[in-house]
């Protein structure tokens, strides 16, 4: 049976998610898998800075931290990249670029490691960029005149708008049109707050999230904005 999911607004690997990550953990192989690939852009600095969070985050939580450094499609590509990530109990992709880092993974032997690692138990959290990435599109906020991309499609027909209590309130027209249909469903997730969901019993059925954490999770439909008070059900592939 597939693992748990979430969907995280910001704070990976820091102690105020560390309830969520046990969660993510609990009856699961302590190998806690981190791939920080969409901060990769941003230098050495920034992602020995994710790292040693992923490092103290597992410390805490007694488990082993497994950093899998992939930064580029060819590292993607790369098989002992993708066998390192058997047997996590936790696959964690952190924050940063979104485009980039689905342009990585999508349709390479690490995705395929990690939905395969999924779909037979490890639970599977994406945060901020990750979030955005694991659902069905994902746009591009900062410079919304560019148009975004496929996502990785785990949850097609969600679009996923993270920190979304500090940005929620500037983030333009432009980029909340493309979002917006009758197949899709759109979240805003605040900060430090997740979407999280565990598989159903009969897999046929929908999954049901629901937002835990400090803040809150927003459904967005045309010009509106509606917190997310219950379980939401939603397909995941």
């Amino acid at each position: 049976m597939p693992g748990r999911i979430a969907l995280v607004g910001s704070g990976e690997y820091l102690p105020e998610m560390q309830d969520l990550e046990e969660w993510l953990l609990t009856d699961k192989p302590p190998r806690y898998v981190q791939l920080a690939t969409a901060a990769s852009l941003e230098g050495e600095e920034s992602l020995r800075r994710w790292h040693d969070l992923g490092a103290r985050a597992a410390e805490r939580l007694g488990v082993e931290q497994v950093v899998v450094d992939v930064r580029t499609r060819q590292d993607a590509e790369n098989p002992d990249y993708a066998e390192a990530i058997s047997g996590a109990g936790l696959i964690y992709l952190s924050g940063g670029n979104p485009k980039h880092l689905t342009r990585t993974l999508i349709d390479t032997p690490v995705w395929d490691a990690i939905h395969g690692a999924w779909r037979q138990g490890a639970s599977l959290a994406g945060c901020s960029a990750g979030a955005m990435a694991l659902s069905g599109y994902v746009p591009d906020i900062r410079h919304p005149r560019s148009g975004g991309q496929d996502g990785l499609g785990l949850v097609p027909e969600l679009r996923v708008l993270p920190h979304f209590d500090v940005y929620g309130k500037w983030i333009p027209d432009i980029v909340m049109r493309p979002l917006l249909s009758e197949s899709t469903t759109v979240i805003g997730i605040d900060e430090q707050t997740a979407f999280r969901a565990e598989p159903p019993e009969d897999l046929e059925q929908p999954w049901s999230f629901r937002g835990v954490g400090r803040g809150s999770c927003w459904r967005i439909e045309s010009d509106r904005k509606y917190r997310v008070n219950s379980p939401m059900e939603l397909s995941v592939m």
